[in-house]
Parts: C-alpha cells; sequence; structure tokens
C-alpha cells in the first residue's frame, strides 16, 4: 500500500514542480496564457497528491507535517481557482494565516505523542514546515528567495522520508530540488 502511496505522492508533488517550473519559463517568457495554463496544470495536481502525503504522514505520526499539509489544501484550491479563473484576486486574510496557526497545533500534538520535541523526524518536520511557511509567504509576495527556503523544505522532508524507509519520496525530494532551483534562476531573471 505504501509503495503506492509513495508513487502516487511523490509523483504527483514531482510534477506539481516541474509545472510550476515551467510556469515561471513562460512568465520569463511573457506568456502569460501559457504560464495560467501550467499553474493550474500545478495546483490540480498538488491537490491530487495532496491526500497520499497526508497518509504518509499520519501513518508514521509526522503530526507536525501532516496538520501543516493539511492546513494547506484551502490555499492551494483558491490558487486553482484564481490561475483558473485568470485572476489576481487577494486571498481571503484567514486563509493567509491557516497554516500559520496549524504549524502551532501540529508542534503541540507531536510533542503531546512523543513526550517533547525528542525526535529526529520531529525537528525534521520543523525544518519541512518553517521552509514551507516562509518559502510560501516569500514567494506570494514576489520574492525570489522564497524557493530558496523550499530548498530547506525538500532536503528537510527528503531526510525524513530516508529515515523512515521511502526511497522513491528522498528521490522525488532530489529531483523536486532542480525545478525549484529553474525557479528560482527565473524569477530573478525577471526581477
Amino acid at each position: 500500500m505504501h509503495e503506492v502511496l509513495q508513487w502516487l505522492g511523490g509523483g504527483l508533488y514531482l510534477l506539481n514542480k516541474i509545472f510550476f517550473s515551467f510556469s515561471e519559463r513562460a512568465r520569463t517568457r511573457r506568456d502569460e496564457a501559457l504560464a495560467r495554463r501550467w499553474r493550474i496544470a500545478a495546483w490540480v495536481v498538488y491537490l491530487v497528491g495532496l491526500p497520499p502525503w497526508l497518509i504518509i504522514f499520519a501513518s508514521w505520526r509526522n503530526w507536525i507535517a501532516a496538520i501543516v499539509e493539511a492546513s494547506g489544501a484551502p490555499a492551494m484550491a483558491l490558487g486553482l481557482v484564481i490561475a483558473w479563473r485568470g485572476s489576481t484576486d487577494e486571498a481571503p486574510a484567514w486563509l493567509k494565516h491557516l497554516a500559520f496557526v496549524a504549524a502551532p497545533i501540529g508542534i503541540a500534538v507531536s510533542a503531546a505523542d512523543f513526550g517533547g520535541l525528542t525526535t529526529l523526524s520531529q525537528w525534521l518536520e520543523i525544518g519541512l514546515v518553517a521552509g514551507y511557511l516562509v518559502g510560501t509567504s516569500l514567494i506570494a509576495y514576489e520574492y525570489a528567495s522564497g524557493y530558496l527556503w523550499f530548498v530547506l523544505m525538500h532536503v528537510s522532508c527528503g531526510w525524513l522520508m530516508w529515515i523512515q524507509g521511502y526511497p522513491w519520496l528522498l528521490a522525488q525530494q532530489v529531483v523536486s530540488l532542480a525545478f525549484i532551483l529553474d525557479a528560482y534562476v527565473q524569477r530573478r531573471r525577471r526581477a
């Protein structure tokens, strides 16, 4: 079962990074219509890939990652709607803060479950969440440095998946780094 979840969740999340990289490249070429199509595809594969990741995280009691990842679903759905409409509408304020509220909840649940922050996996989850929260915020405000925070997220997640016996998810995280760095370079070129 977990083999299927690895391939499904990892493959779809890798496609998400590839499609966002393609979207950044299209924006660099000033092809906004193509960039929009790639963003739509990126949001769709992300949302479809979310349940396998949540199952994997929950099965290993990775509560910090699971809760923050689940809290991102409404924002991802909104990203899809905005991309679909071709609109640049501002996200509702509550949606922007949901993941920031979920992080301490996830840390509290994890600390209660493990009797504190006592395991390497918990600290890797904190690195994953910090990279996600800071990176997402910076990218939302068009700062290329957000992609560098995603590097922390992927290195932390890759290490977490490696110690928990998910080689395909480790590989997916490593390959994703190439597309994250490409998106960073494309964003810097436009700056």
